[in-house]
């Protein structure tokens, strides 16, 4: 693996999620692949589990870590032949070569404006990153995609099922903010190569793009929907066709333990408790949100072992 900035760098994703749990019993089997490497982590937008969990991830393969939180550097430029009169004081040319003098792999973590679609969709950061620095770029959440939580989702649906193919629903959820699509994005393109019974459910204007939902079915019936589903993972996104905008805070749409019935509930964290999902559930032995969690150190742990791999 040469980088992991969506989840197309993955050959196999069945075999890296084996590959992962396989990693899980055995944390430090390899704390010297990362002997003398170092990983930069590189923060527009705050983070809890994404920083711990690769952090963590990145020490239990012998890697030394740098963290640093961009808004306390200076104001990178991403536009080519931009007159620099203005904020920005560094050019991402210079700012991605010099950090790749620093750092074995590069990690980073940046949100959509949620304003512009065009320029959400280009994921000008991230790939600004890739074209510029010299050493590989993982992805901690960008844009449209978060192919980290993705893949510590798979983990936790192989870990838990006991059916050869399981029940899956995502679920939208109220929210007082707009936020991404990005979990809700990666999520879906990771259900697809998994084999797994797989339904969206959400209110009519919460479509996700076209481009990624595909063929998955859609069910605006929520309750219709989470019928005899095994998994249910619940999460807010604003509308992707009226780009950034809450269309509906419908309460009704919150998930509780009646809705939830016999299925196990995800949710990436954080979350909102009883706006998103009702204590009743959250506190519950259904919650797997915990697990889940830590599944992010075992997502974030063999994707550097990949990259490492291949220095």
């Amino acid at each position: 693996m040469k980088k992991y900035t969506n989840m197309n760098d993955i050959s196999n994703i069945s075999e890296m999620v084996k590959e992962a749990i396989l990693l899980k019993m055995n944390p430090y089997g390899y704390s010297e692949i990362g002997k003398n490497k170092t990983l930069v982590m590189l923060f527009f937008n705050s983070s809890l589990r994404t920083r711990l969990s690769t952090e963590k991830a990145a020490k239990n393969l012998g890697m030394d870590v740098m963290v640093l939180n961009v808004s306390d550097a200076w104001s990178l430029e991403f536009e080519d032949g931009t007159v620099m009169n203005m904020n920005t004081s560094e050019h991402i040319k210079e700012a991605a070569q010099v950090i790749s003098q620093y750092a074995d792999v590069i990690a980073v973590r940046a949100f959509p404006t949620l304003k512009d679609k065009a320029k959400d969709e280009s994921e000008y950061i991230l790939k600004s990153f890739v074209k510029y620095a010299t050493v590989p770029v993982v992805n901690m959440e960008s844009a449209t995609a978060h192919p980290m939580q993705a893949l510590a989702d798979a983990i936790t649906i192989t870990e838990l099922t006991d059916k050869p193919k399981p029940k899956v629903v995502l679920s939208w959820a109220p929210h007082p903010r707009a936020l991404p699509q990005a979990v809700a994005n990666s999520f879906v393109q990771m259900m697809q190569n998994l084999d797994v019974d797989f339904t969206i459910t959400h209110p009519e204007g919460y479509e996700l793009n076209k481009g990624i939902v595909k063929d998955t079915p859609i069910n605006y019936n929520q309750e219709e929907a989470l019928k005899d589903a095994d998994f249910v993972y619940v999460k807010n996104w604003s509308s992707y066709n009226d780009y950034g905008k809450i269309l509906s805070q419908d309460e009704n749409w919150m998930m509780t333990k009646s809705k939830l019935g016999n299925a196990k509930f995800m949710h990436c964290l954080p979350v909102r408790r009883n706006v998103v999902v009702e204590d009743a559930v959250l506190d519950s032995e259904s919650s797997v949100v915990i697990p889940q969690a830590n599944n992010r150190t075992y997502a974030a742990q063999i994707v550097l072992k990949k990259i490492l791999e291949n220095l």
